[in-house]
C-alpha cells in the first residue's frame, strides 16, 4: 500500500484530535485524520456540551479562553449550534452562596451575583432550598451531538483527510501506521483519549492513567421549561479548579459529606445542560477503573434523577427519561493535561480531566506551537 504524505497526521476524531486538526487548517497545513470508529461515538459526544470556561484555572483557563471564541467561530463556519450562553450556579445554602460571593471577589473568571429572584430570572428553578446564586458569562455551549460530527465533515472540506474506519497499529518517527496503510508526516499527533494504554502502556501506566466512568440521562424538560444556561450547583464547585482557593469552599465540602455521603461516595456533579430540542442532559456520577464493568446499576440512575428534580422542584416522574448512557474520559491524579514526547515529532496528547470541550482548541494551539517549533 502506498505512503501518503502529510505535514501532521492525528490519531482520533474526538474533540481533541479535531481541535488540532482544526488549528493545523489555520496554520495552512496539510492534515490526516484517522479515527477507528466511523462516526463519533466516544467522550466527545456522551458529555453536557458545556465549555465551563469560568470554572478553570491557571493553564487550564488560559486554554478554556481561547477555546471559547474557537467554538463560537467554528460554529459559525461550520454551521453548528454554539452560543455564548453562560452558567447560572445555584446556591441552596449559605455556604455555597459564601463560596460564590469570595469567588467573585477574587476569582480569575467574571461572575455576577444572584438573588433567589435573579436566579429563578435566569433559570426555571422552582426549589424551596434556593437562597441565591452566581451568573457566570464566559461560558460558552454546543450541541455535543452535532459540534463534533459537524466539525469533521467542515474540516474535510476544507481538504483534511479524514480516514473513518481505520484503526492506528503503532508509530515510528516520521510514520503512522494504520490498518489502511502508512501514512507519513513529519509532525503526529495521538489524541487517543482514555485509550492511551492500547498505544503506549507504559506511558498511561507511568501516570496511573484510569477510565473515569460516568451515569449521564437526556430527559424530557418539565413543561417545556426553557434553560439558556448551563446550570450548576454546590456539587459543582467542589470539582473545578476555579473554586478551590475560595475560603470557605472546605466548610461547604464538610457539610456535604455530611449531610450527603451518598452523593459524595459517587462523585456527584449534579448539574444540566439542555439540547436544543428541549431535552436536558444531567447528571453526572464518577468512578474510576482501568476497566469498568459492563453492567449499569439502576440506582445510580435513579439518585441522578432524584437529586435533579430536587433541584427543578418536580416530582421525579415528571422526568420523563429518553435515552440513558455511560461517559468515559480519561483521568490521572495531580494533572490535567497529559502531552508527552515519546518520539521525536510525536505528541502524546490527552486531557486528563472531564474538560475537553471546554479545553482542546486551545491546548491544541499550545501543543502545535511547540511541536512545530
Amino acid at each position: 500500500m502506498t505512503t501518503k504524505r502529510y505535514d501532521l497526521v492525528i490519531v482520533g476524531a474526538g474533540i481533541v484530535g479535531l481541535a488540532h486538526a482544526a488549528e493545523a487548517v489555520r496554520r495552512g497545513l496539510s492534515v490526516a485524520v484517522v479515527e477507528r470508529d466511523t462516526f463519533a461515538r466516544g467522550a466527545s459526544v456522551r458529555n453536557f456540551g458545556h465549555g465551563c470556561v469560568s470554572g478553570q484555572a491557571g493553564t487550564a483557563l488560559a486554554y478554556a479562553r481561547v477555546a471559547r471564541e474557537r467554538w463560537l467561530e467554528l460554529g459559525r463556519q461550520a454551521g453548528f449550534w454554539a452560543a455564548p450562553t453562560g452558567t447560572v450556579v445555584a446556591a441552596r445554602g449559605g455556604d455555597e452562596l459564601a463560596v460564590l460571593r469570595e469567588f467573585a471577589a477574587d476569582g480569575e473568571a467574571p461572575a455576577v451575583l444572584l438573588d433567589a429572584d435573579g436566579v429563578r430570572a435566569r433559570v426555571a428553578l422552582r426549589t424551596p432550598e434556593l437562597v441565591g446564586g452566581a451568573w457566570l458569562p464566559w461560558d460558552v455551549r454546543v450541541d455535543p451531538r452535532a459540534a463534533v460530527g459537524a466539525l469533521a465533515r467542515w474540516l474535510a472540506k476544507q481538504g483534511v483527510d479524514v480516514r473513518w474506519g481505520t484503526s492506528a497499529a503503532g508509530v515510528s518517527a516520521g510514520t503512522l501506521h494504520t490498518s489502511r496503510g502508512d501514512l507519513a508526516a513529519p509532525a503526529i499527533v495521538l489524541a487517543t483519549g482514555h485509550d492511551l494504554d492500547r498505544l503506549f502502556p507504559d506511558l498511561a501506566a507511568g501516570v496511573d492513567l484510569h477510565r473515569c466512568e460516568l451515569h449521564m440521562l437526556r430527559v424530557a424538560a418539565p413543561g417545556g421549561a426553557r434553560f439558556e444556561p448551563a446550570v450548576l450547583t454546590g456539587h459543582s464547585m467542589l470539582r473545578y479548579a476555579g473554586f478551590a482557593d475560595c475560603p470557605s469552599l472546605p466548610a461547604l465540602a464538610d457539610r456535604l459529606a455530611a449531610e450527603r455521603p451518598d452523593l459524595l461516595a459517587v462523585d456527584m456533579n449534579l448539574m444540566f445542560t439542555q439540547l436544543p430540542d428541549g431535552d436536558l442532559i444531567i447528571g453526572d456520577t464518577h468512578a474510576l477503573a482501568h476497566t469498568h464493568p459492563p453492567f449499569a446499576a439502576e440506582d445510580m440512575d435513579d439518585l441522578v434523577l432524584a437529586e435533579t428534580a430536587g433541584l427543578l422542584g418536580h416530582p421525579v416522574a415528571v422526568l420523563a427519561v429518553r435515552e440513558r448512557w455511560r461517559g468515559y474520559y480519561a483521568s490521572a491524579p495531580g494533572r490535567e493535561f497529559l502531552v508527552a514526547a515519546p518520539l521525536a515529532g510525536v505528541r502524546v496528547v490527552t486531557v486528563t480531566t472531564g474538560i475537553g470541550m471546554t479545553t482542546s482548541h486551545g491546548l491544541a494551539a499550545a501543543v502545535l506551537d511547540d511541536l512545530l517549533a
